[in-house]
């Protein structure tokens, strides 16, 4: 079973995220309050517990949003859904649209670690339902139709 580990939000782009008790997205909108949440094809971000633990042996601080990822999860792996996947968590309705993204030049992390997982790992979605996610809420996954 795969479960929401935090949800993280900034106001501003180009700083990291920092986790929040509860997000709200907007269908067409992204998550209210995050800088990055207009965008019509990456209006939300999710990253794969997993995909952090790669580079906890140099970083152990890593916490929730260090990657600017909107939420964090774990039981699913994330980057191997096919674009189209719709992701139902709680009342929420997400439809990954991209996986990876260009890194940002001078990114911490892979400054530090010589590597960054959200380029190869990181998933994108739209938002076709509101709602609001919290921590431990449920994430299903609903294949895409062909």
């Amino acid at each position: 079973m795969a479960v929401v580990k935090a949800v993280c939000i900034s106001e501003q782009k180009g700083v990291r995220k920092h986790p929040v008790d509860e997000i709200a997205v907007r269908k067409d909108g992204g998550v209210v309050g995050d800088a990055h949440g207009e965008d019509l094809k990456r209006q939300i971000s999710l990253l794969g517990d997993e995909s952090v633990e790669k580079l906890r042996w140099a970083m152990p601080e890593l916490a929730p949003g260090d990657f600017a990822e909107n939420i964090l999860v774990e039981g699913v792996t994330l980057y191997e859904l096919p674009i189209g996947t719709e992701l139902r968590i709680g009342e929420t309705l997400l439809k990954v649209t991209q996986i990876g993204k260009e890194c940002h030049q001078g990114c911490e992390i892979r400054r530090i670690t010589g590597d960054c997982v959200m380029p190869r790992e990181g998933v994108f979605a739209r938002v076709l339902t509101e709602g609001v996610i919290r921590p431990g809420d449920v994430l299903e996954v609903i294949p895409a139709e062909n």
